[in-house]
């Protein structure tokens, strides 16, 4: 039986940062007749669970708010009308709860955990019995906790409108999550891939991962021009952009012509320097995407089974009282690939 409080960390606002990161005791909400009380297991970090607290965070945020978007766990209860799952069952969280399948709407742009709804960084929570996913059978709690976000993200803009296809050339920026994810992911697609890092030490991991070509970015300003020379002057079939101040113009050299570019964050800040007419001289599809749906998600569980796919953790693992050291962590760019906390 649960137990009727829940420890949980929440943002109280945005004019603390870090600071305004609260580790306080909770009610656990009553199970409603469609509802699923999970016990999280583990939880991940996103880029976006760094900027709420220090209000830098474009979509709506509702305070405070129980912090997290990423979260893996066990059923320990179920509503009456609830068919899709029963206790027991090992689920990840779908970060845009009201997302199902196709597009998206005015709704489920707003239905974000961590930000417009309470998130998964506490040991016991309630969600609608639509707002869960299968975790992959091959994965732990904790591999399972960082799929939410990063890899659909990832998993979205590789398969999401046009999608990639064996044989095609896929380039990843750096080392965080979403890049790695679609290393993974283009790799077991049969996708040759360049990445892009400024650590040599880094660059060997992502050999190791499986990338075909490494360019260090710091040594090499005309990162983009490289890229295109690697495909035999052709270009790269998928971008994934993480929106940094110098990276647009350098995709914009490396993609093919009928290419695209995926917008998947803002690194560089909200505001771009570069013209949209840039799509017409260049003859490529810009593409934002905000994550992905159930429907979207679901086919990528069953990706990652098939190919027995593990999602690349840090080595420094947090508990879940150091939570706030956790988010110093990836703050200060100190890890590589996903940052996750145990939560017990």
């Amino acid at each position: 039986m649960a137990p009727s409080t829940t420890k949980q960390w929440t943002v109280a606002g945005t004019d603390q940062g870090f600071d305004g990161l609260d580790f306080v005791d909770a009610p656990i909400p009553k199970v409603g007749e469609n509802e699923v009380l999970v016990r999280l297991h583990a939880a991940s970090l996103n880029y976006r669970d760094l900027i709420i607290p220090k209000g830098l965070y474009p979509f709506k945020s509702e305070f405070p708010v129980v912090a997290g978007s990423d979260g893996a766990g066990e059923v320990v209860e179920v509503g009456s009308k609830v068919h899709k799952w029963k206790k027991g069952d090992k689920v990840v969280t779908l970060f845009n709860q009201g997302h199902q399948y196709g597009t998206h709407d005015a709704h489920s742009m707003v239905t974000g955990l961590g930000g417009a709804l309470d998130g998964v960084l506490r040991q016991y929570a309630v969600f609608n019995e639509n707002g869960l996913v299968r975790s992959p059978k091959n994965l732990s709690h904790v591999e399972a906790s960082t799929l939410s976000c990063a890899a659909l993200t990832s998993w979205n803009a590789l398969f999401g409108a046009k999608a990639l296809k064996p044989g095609e050339v896929v380039l990843v920026q750096g080392t965080g999550g979403v890049s790695i994810f679609a290393l993974q992911f283009a790799k077991a697609a049969g996708a040759t891939v360049i990445a892009t890092t400024s650590s040599k030490e880094k660059g060997e991991r992502l050999k190791k991962l499986g990338a075909d070509h490494v360019i260090n970015y710091s040594e090499d300003k005309n990162w983009g021009e490289t890229a295109r020379n690697l495909t035999g002057g052709l270009g790269v079939d998928h971008i994934l952009e993480v929106g940094g101040a110098d990276t647009i113009e350098q995709s914009i050299k490396a993609v093919k012509l009928e290419g695209v570019v995926t917008f998947i964050g803002f690194l560089g800040g909200p505001k771009m320097q570069t013209s949209l007419l840039e799509t017409l001289f260049h003859l490529f599809t810009a593409r934002g995407v905000y994550v992905g749906s159930k429907a979207q998600m679901e086919e990528m569980v069953a990706a990652i089974e098939a190919n027995d796919i593990h999602p690349i953790v840090d080595d420094t693992v947090f508990d879940f009282g150091k939570t706030k050291e956790a988010y110093e962590y990836m703050w200060n760019k100190k890890h590589f690939g996903k940052v996750a906390i145990k939560i017990e």
